[in-house]
């Protein structure tokens, strides 16, 4: 890992809802207890490694951070529970920009104020520190449950990459692209965070 990149550089982020630490070895365990949790490997639209396959996940991350592309999180919930992994990805330091992605999270803590919270921290951070002028999010086309919650975030629709990525099981993937812009983060932020606070329904 290259320290003189900020982009790249180990970083804690905490809020309420949870934590994001810096990817280690140390979490396999807990991240394949994780995975398993909704088995979430079996959605034919994600790519959320199966637990026997963390290990390798966990290095291939690794990995991309020391070739300054990524910077891995593993993310824990408010009771300090491993719930799942995130990442800033295909970083452009250069042009200042970089994607939220790779990320899952366990079933038990889907539709809870986690995923806003996450996403709050990393755009807090790219925005307010790294100095982004965009942030993308990027998906499958047809995986509707993770493009309403990137446009739950605010983030607009900057088109679609037909056949842009082959899928594990062979399918070719449409990818819609979203972004959210310097300009936009002061809304976004005051968004996310109403999100955060408002009372939650049973």
């Amino acid at each position: 890992m290259t320290a003189s990149n900020p982009f790249t550089a180990p970083v804690t982020l905490t809020g309420p809802h949870a934590r994001l630490e810096p990817l280690s070895p140390a979490h396999l365990a807990a991240l394949s207890e994780a995975a398993d949790d909704g088995q979430l490997w079996k959605l034919w639209y994600t790519s959320v490694p199966a637990p026997e396959r963390m290990a390798a996940e966990i290095d291939r991350r690794l990995g991309l951070r020391d070739a300054g592309s990524m910077n891995p999180f593993v993310v824990f919930d408010a009771g300090g529970r491993v719930a799942g992994m995130t990442t800033y990805m295909n970083i452009d330091a250069a042009n200042r920009r970089v994607e939220i992605g790779s990320t899952w999270t366990r079933a038990s803590c889907q539709r809870s104020g986690l995923n806003t919270q996450c996403k709050l921290l990393l755009l807090r951070h790219a925005f307010e520190t790294l100095g982004c002028i965009a942030v993308e999010f990027r998906t499958h086309r047809l995986n509707q449950q993770s493009r309403r919650a990137i446009e739950r975030l605010g983030a607009q629709l900057d088109g679609i990459l037909r056949a842009h990525l082959r899928m594990p099981d062979g399918t070719l993937r449409d990818t819609c692209v979203y972004s959210i812009t310097a300009a936009e983060w002061p809304t976004i932020q005051t968004h996310l965070q109403w999100q955060l606070d408002k009372p939650r329904s049973a």
